[in-house]
């Protein structure tokens, strides 16, 4: 059976959009996949069934760390991968699959890493717009065409830890909720207005809704204001739940509300009926991968920009995207106006 290391991606929404690569690579034939990852990701890696287990990388974000490359390259090479696919571009990621001496070393182009790769490819963006063909590209043969779909990625939940988490944070397990997701970690030209949360916060809740608010800790002091504005029946969860809680939480959700985010895309492999909301980003690039997806994109002018801050101070591409927009959307997904509604359905 053939061994292959993956080294992951450093954003969630990336990590799980690898999952894609891992069903390719699974449909192939036998393998045993396993992904050097950031340790923040590896409680999402258990959710993925392709994914035999996950190797944490000790560094931030960034760092070189040349000697723990090292010695991790020298452990890993007890394993005898016979691949490695290397999905960040960086020359820093090449180093461990080098020195762990895997003998076929996949990747892109990128930061000089002639030399590193032996089997290296050239990254043609308008054949590959979309991050998901760029992965799933890397775990098939050179040359070879990359399918029009790409398998969707599918995460597994727990529901023993959503019933602890239902009874640990106080929700109502009984009660349809959507989920809000406000945060962006990029930065705050991808952000939907919080005011704009709130009011379809406020219409949801009145109508028979819970809403939870999921998120970093980074994205606490947004949650808080939704709850402020919106009032009862919305719960700021922001800071209170690790990753795959999010994942737990999400799957419990009747649908999602998101700006385009790592659990935007969680919310798309757990297959739940979404909206998402793009600005400064297109979905171009990378759309929630589900059937069960509404986009909200205006396509301004000035769109997609792809800066962290509206460099016109405006953020219109956000700010004219209304939140009875947003309802419309959930309803064109199916999602009732009435929690009760949705009870008896």
């Amino acid at each position: 059976m053939t061994q292959i290391l993956v080294a992951g991606p450093s954003w969630v929404g990336d990590m799980v959009m690898a999952q894609s690569l891992f069903m390719t690579l699974k449909a192939a034939g036998p393998c045993a996949i396993d992904v050097l990852a950031p340790p923040w990701s590896l409680p999402l890696l258990e959710r993925m069934p392709e994914v035999r287990r996950g190797i944490a990388l000790p560094l931030g974000h960034g760092e070189l760390g040349l000697a723990a490359r090292w010695r991790v390259g020298r452990e890993l090479a007890r394993t005898g991968y016979d691949q490695a696919i290397l999905l960040p571009n960086s020359l820093k990621s090449a180093l461990v699959p080098c020195f762990a001496g895997i003998p076929r070393r996949t990747g892109f182009r990128g930061e000089m890493r002639y030399g590193l790769l032996n089997d290296l490819r050239l990254l043609d963006k308008s054949r590959l717009p979309m991050t998901v063909q760029r992965f799933v590209s890397l775990g098939l043969p050179p040359r070879a065409p990359v399918p029009e779909e790409s398998p969707r990625p599918r995460l597994r939940a727990d529901a023993g830890n959503t019933a602890r988490l239902l009874s640990r944070l106080g929700l109502d397990g009984d009660r349809p909720a959507i989920a809000f997701m406000p945060g962006a970690e990029y930065g705050p030209a991808k952000q939907w207005p919080l005011a704009h949360y709130a009011a379809l916060a406020q219409t949801l809740a009145g109508n028979g809704y819970q809403i939870w608010v999921l998120g970093s800790a980074k994205d606490a002091e947004a949650g808080e204001e939704i709850r402020r504005l919106a009032g009862a029946g919305v719960f700021n969860l922001c800071g209170a739940t690790a990753l795959a809680d999010a994942v737990d939480l999400l799957a419990a959700s009747h649908a999602a509300v998101t700006n385009d985010s790592g659990l935007m895309h969680v919310a798309a492999a757990l297959d739940k009926p979404l909206v998402a909301l793009f600005g400064s980003s297109t979905p171009d690039h990378t759309p929630p991968l589900s059937e069960r997806a509404a986009i909200l994109y205006l396509r301004l002018s000035c769109s997609p920009c792809f800066e962290r801050q509206c460099p016109l101070g405006h953020t219109r591409c956000l700010t004219d995207i209304g939140p009875d927009q947003v309802l419309a959307a959930l309803a064109g997904l199916g999602v009732p106006a009435s929690a009760a509604a949705g009870e008896t359905a």
